[in-house]
């Protein structure tokens, strides 16, 4: 993928400001490396919890308008504590209303957005 379309928020584990946010001098900056990173696309997301963890499982629903006939393959497992979870929260909401902001409301129920 390329960076020049992409924009990146990173909480650090102080559950504080971004990490690439910080003040000159508060804390060193947090470099990742994603040379090895694999991305792949998902257009589902289920949630269950437990006292200690939050598991999201992506999926890619080949037939998202009606009903599949076929399993769909999680073909990924994120694991986070709630703290982790909860500041993931905040930066997918801010970054989603950074979107809204200058490209417009973003329909989520595929419904109202067909169009016949």
């Amino acid at each position: 993928m390329s960076d020049t379309n992409r924009t990146t928020d990173a909480i650090g584990s102080d559950g504080n400001a971004p990490v690439n946010q910080r003040p000159a001098g508060e804390a060193p900056r947090v470099e990742l490396d994603d040379s090895t990173a694999v991305a792949l696309y998902a257009n589902m997301c289920r949630v269950a919890t437990t006292p200690e963890e939050v598991i999201l499982d992506l999926a890619l629903n080949p037939n998202p308008m009606g009903a599949s006939t076929e399993k769909i393959r999680v073909s990924q497992r994120v694991i986070l504590n709630h703290f982790t979870a909860k500041r993931l929260a905040a930066l997918l909401m801010a970054s989603v209303q950074r979107h809204e902001q200058l490209f417009g409301v973003l329909e989520t129920d595929v419904r109202k957005r067909v169009k016949s």
